[in-house]
């Protein structure tokens, strides 16, 4: 069998309101739960109690990751003001951001 090799590069990955999505589902889970509460003994008698446990775990595990898209949509800023810093310092030298330090700019 030959290795297979991918012929073209990845695309980037695409970056949209993350933290609005994730948080637009676990409230959709959350109302899912709330919504099916009043039909415990049903879904109990049936054999679905499943359906509610599942609507729960979601609107559980979607607050771990609210917390997680939060903190790497954070970070992702933080990169990027970082990167973008390098670069405004060596831009034309305005003045304005020398005028606490002894020597001012060349």
């Amino acid at each position: 069998m030959a290795k297979w090799t991918p012929k073209h590069e990845a695309p980037e990955p695409l970056e949209g309101p993350v933290v609005a999505t994730i948080t637009g589902g676990t409230i959709l889970w959350f109302v899912l739960f709330v919504v099916q509460l009043p039909f415990y003994g049903w879904f109990d008698d049936h054999g679905h109690l499943w359906w509610l446990w599942t609507c729960l775990a979601g609107a559980g595990l979607g607050l771990i990751g609210i917390w997680y898209v939060r903190g790497r949509d954070a970070a992702l800023k933080r990169a990027a003001a970082a990167a973008a810093a390098p670069e405004s310092d060596s831009g034309s030298g305005s003045g304005s951001d020398s005028e606490g330090t002894p020597g001012g700019t060349a």
